[in-house]
């Protein structure tokens, strides 16, 4: 389970780099918006999933080891998923006007 939040956070952030790849590029990039989004949220879901099971397990020492370094991180990668597909709304928006 530990696993899952890696590779959902780098299919995130491959999504978000197409997305603004096509949306520079002129291409419809709904899609890989929609994707980087999810993931971002999955790989949340899946962090939070790793904590619980640290929690049922009284695995203390790992959330203490965990936690204050993964919550700086989870911070800055979603703020960033969020500006950067949301760059892509305004850079397609300005391009048709």
């Amino acid at each position: 389970m530990w696993i899952l939040w890696p590779v959902f956070g780098i299919a995130a952030i491959i999504s978000a780099i197409l997305n603004l790849a096509f949306c520079f590029s002129g291409k419809e990039a709904k899609y890989f918006r929609f994707a980087s989004l999810s993931l971002t949220a999955l790989t949340m879901c899946a962090m939070y999933s790793m904590v619980n099971n640290y929690v049922s397990f009284g695995d203390w020492s790992a959330l203490m080891d965990v936690v204050p370094a993964m919550t700086k991180s989870l911070w800055f990668l979603v703020i960033a998923s969020i500006l950067i597909n949301g760059l892509s709304l305004f850079v397609r928006k300005g391009g048709r006007k």
